[in-house]
């Protein structure tokens, strides 16, 4: 046999194989073997097959020839509107005593202090003097800042807590404190 018809005869076989294959697979499936498509719940073929979950109602039929009552007229008309109920007065409560000064719920209102515009790039930690120094910048390009807590930065910043990852700046006057975050830019 030349080897294009060994490859031919080679290929129908295992077309053959795969279709046996599907056939059985095919008529195994619960589709097939129940005689129609399987049910889409589990209750399916017992609810339809069992006695009914509900008994007859009863029907009376004399009293449909019975006398009807009258409706009478209607108060409600789909197609004009009228105006909306008065609301009742408001009920008129006691005054809320008064414990002690009120404390302010949320956020605290914004400050009139601009935010300091430095940012906190590094950390260094002098072991024998055990003091940290923060490298700061102004973000311009310009040459690092250095300071340690309780310093004085630019003229009119003050150092009150150099952390790891964060220091805590202040106005000279105290005022405008503000939390810096290491961005290591």
């Amino acid at each position: 046999m030349a080897p294009e018809q060994r490859k031919q005869v080679v290929l129908a076989v295992v077309a053959l194989a795969l279709a046996g294959v599907a056939y059985r697979l095919w008529s195994a499936s619960p589709r097939t073997a129940a005689g129609g498509p399987p049910a889409s719940n589990s209750r399916g073929a017992s609810a339809q097959s069992g006695p009914p979950l509900m008994g007859t109602p009863d029907v009376h039929l004399e009293a449909l020839a019975g006398e009807r009552v009258e409706p009478g007229e209607a108060e409600r008309n789909l197609f004009r509107f009228k105006p909306k109920p008065v609301p009742p007065p408001p009920v008129p409560s006691k005054p809320p005593v008064a414990t002690g000064p009120a404390e302010p719920t949320g956020p605290p209102p914004p400050s009139s202090v601009p935010p300091i515009a430095l940012k906190f790039i590094g950390l260094w930690e002098l072991t024998e003097q055990k003091r940290k120094v923060a490298v700061l910048t102004d973000g311009k390009g310009g040459v690092p800042i250095y300071g340690g807590e309780g310093d004085t930065v630019e003229g009119r910043y003050k150092i009150l807590k150099i952390g790891t990852e964060s220091i805590e700046m202040a106005y000279l006057d105290g005022r405008g404190r503000q939390t810096i975050r290491l961005t290591g830019q």
